[in-house]
């Protein structure tokens, strides 16, 4: 089964939607697919779609989960790396007006960098990023709460 959690933003993210829509349509993902989509409002004969789960209720389906592919938040990714998952990780960009800036590119670039997930950062690529998953053996998530604060901090300083 692949969990995609789209987060809890006032922001759609419809074009990872119609990717993942395209790639079970052309017989890539095979897998049942369900859709935490948070304010994304998208229909699909191919996925069972959730605006919001209470939270035990996705913590199960994460828990289920051979494949998460989430939005470049940093809850959905440490939650998921908690429960040694493989996580495809796309973030929502400012060009498409998915978010107010590209602060998402930069925390799956570093996630990503350090082996954790891997980073899809554009949706065409999507394909390849699960085909990649197949084999991945992601590198095992330490909580390094430090580290998280100083990133957190140089992004803050980095909008002022």
């Amino acid at each position: 089964m692949i969990l995609v959690m789209l987060g809890t933003q006032n922001n759609s993210f419809h074009r990872l939607l119609e990717e993942i829509d395209r790639l079970i349509d052309s017989g890539v993902i095979n897998e049942k697919v369900i859709v935490q989509a948070g304010y994304t409002k998208y229909n699909s004969k191919n996925m069972r779609i959730f605006s919001l789960i209470p939270q035990e209720e996705l913590e199960k389906y994460q828990d289920k989960a051979d494949l998460i592919i989430t939005h470049g938040g940093v809850g959905s990714i440490i939650s998921s790396l908690k429960r040694e998952k493989k996580v495809i990780a796309v973030p929502r960009l400012h060009k498409y007006g998915e978010h107010v800036n590209d602060h998402q590119k930069q925390i799956v670039e570093s996630f990503d960098k350090k082996g954790y997930i891997i980073g899809c950062y554009e949706v065409s690529d999507l394909e390849k990023a699960i085909e990649k998953a197949r084999k991945f053996v992601p590198n095992k998530y330490e909580v390094n709460n430090r580290k998280m604060l100083s990133i957190i901090e140089n992004f803050i300083d980095s909008i002022k």
